[in-house]
């Protein structure tokens, strides 16, 4: 943010994620900068400023993107009123609660658009917003028809999304539904590259391959990232697995099934989210004592409490059941990926990994509402 710019911040810099273009919207409409000085200072012509503004100015009939501008605008903008404006102030098109107002950090913002946009990069999977709900939730619709929650995230993560033009809605309305974008996958693929160093072995190239893109070893420890697939449908191995059928043409997997690998997914990512932590969970595994987690703070939301109830888990399925359970359903290695690393015979993987997961379906009954989804 330019000089010029910033000294219209009424509470500090603008966090690094917002995007230049909002920055410079926001200082013409509301700091009341020229088009021409603000392209002085950011070192472009006059006329992609006015482009940028423009471009906003007609995505703010999207909700999120809306929203966003407003709350960038009362937490680090002041707009001059003169007289008449302040005896007729504008009303608000959005309510936003003061105690709401700061915004979502870069670091925490990466960590939880990355496992939104993964969630978003299934098939048949969007987002979900309702103008009066303080969250959004991604939902899938499965083979069967019926829809699957999967995650949930905070409005203004949401926000900061839609204003990076990451997720777009395609169906607006009282319920808007909001589909990722290219720019978005792209975006995923580099947030996931970017937290290749801290992440678990083998969990990043996972999810770069969930992400539908290549990661390349170019020496010194680099990694380049290509477009290309690394296989071609971009959903979880569960996924893929409940589409096979058994001798009798029901689904291998059945959709309760499915769900409680979707619940240990869901703590295994929100247990990450914590910034500065990244828990080794195949050492957890392999540890004499199976881990150090309590389980006491089952029903509690918040990465500590979703490593205990991830922990509590992974303790009741016991090695072979828990290892095949963690790689398939959180590290989202394809099943001859994981026999191979295990071990195992070809083809045996998949009765392993169902027989895991009716031991889960039956953790997460005994658990009652602790084992619900987040949110």
């Amino acid at each position: 943010m330019s000089n010029a710019i910033a000294m219209q911040a009424s509470t500090g810099p603008v966090p690094e994620w917002v995007p230049d273009s909002a920055v410079r919207y926001l200082a013409h409409t509301e700091a009341g900068l020229t088009i021409r000085a603000i392209a002085r200072e950011a070192g472009c012509h006059a006329s992609t400023v006015l482009r940028q503004i423009r471009k906003l100015e007609c995505r703010r009939e999207d909700l999120l993107v809306d929203e966003a501008l407003l709350r960038l605008s009362k937490t680090h903008f002041q707009a001059p009123r003169s007289t008449s404006e302040t005896k007729k102030p504008e009303p608000d098109t959005m309510s936003v609660p003061e105690n709401s107002l700061p915004l979502v950090e870069t670091e925490a913002f990466e960590k939880e658009a990355a496992r939104i946009l993964r969630r978003l990069s299934e098939t048949g999977a969007v987002l979900a917003v309702a103008q009066e709900m303080e969250k959004a939730v991604v939902v899938r619709e499965n083979d069967s028809g019926t829809t699957t929650r999967t995650a949930v995230v905070d409005r203004q993560v949401a926000q900061a999304m839609a204003l990076k033009d990451w997720i777009t809605c395609g169906a607006p309305g009282r319920i808007s539904r909001y589909c990722i974008t290219s720019m978005g996958r792209a975006a995923l693929a580099s947030l996931l590259a970017k937290r290749e160093n801290s992440a678990q072995p083998g969990f990043a190239e996972a999810q770069a391959g969930f992400a539908g893109v290549e990661q390349i070893s170019v020496g010194g420890g680099r990694v380049r990232t290509t477009g290309r697939s690394r296989y071609s449908a971009p959903d979880s191995p569960l996924t893929l697995l409940a589409r096979r059928k058994d001798k009798e043409g029901k689904p291998f997997l059945s959709d309760d099934l499915v769900a409680a690998g979707e619940r240990l997914r869901e703590d295994f990512e929100l247990s990450q989210i914590e910034p500065g932590v990244t828990q080794n969970w195949d050492h957890f595994l392999s540890g004499p004592s199976g881990g150090s987690f309590g389980s006491s703070e089952m029903g509690i939301t918040g990465p500590s409490a979703a490593r205990a109830r991830m922990a509590s888990a992974l303790r009741d399925l016991g090695p072979g059941l828990g290892d095949v359970a963690l790689r398939c359903c959180c590290y989202l290695e394809g099943l001859e990926t994981a026999e191979r690393r295990m071990g195992w015979s070809a083809r045996s993987g998949k009765i392993v990994l169902r027989i895991a997961l009716q031991r889960l379906k039956r953790h997460y009954e005994s658990q009652g509402s602790a084992a619900q989804m987040i949110g």
